[in-house]
């Protein structure tokens, strides 16, 4: 019998322009709860403890924030990507 072990994504971001391509296709899904569960497998990958510490929010306000249906303030994002060391680009959208 085959048995096969769940895909952990945070397990495959091990550098910074690998994150930042990740969160780059995210952002470019229109369901916003794809780029909330990149930023969840990339905190996990960092470090939650690590990344909430860097972004100064507190530990569990990140597990809650990057919750599967939540929605976290804009604020919030923002202070994700800086703590960890992304910031946002808007170029023009290829149509």
């Amino acid at each position: 019998m085959t048995t096969f072990s769940k895909f952990e994504a945070a397990d495959y971001l091990a550098n910074d322009e690998v994150i930042a391509e990740y969160i780059s296709a995210a952002l470019a899904d229109p369901n916003p709860d794809v780029l909330l569960a990149a930023l969840n497998d990339v905190a996990r990958a960092r470090g939650m403890a690590q990344l909430a510490a860097t972004a100064n929010l507190g530990r569990e306000s990140l597990y809650k924030a990057l919750a599967p249906g939540a929605k976290p303030r804009f604020e919030t994002v923002v202070k994700v990507l800086h703590g960890l060391g992304i910031e946002l680009v808007a170029t023009p959208s290829v149509r």
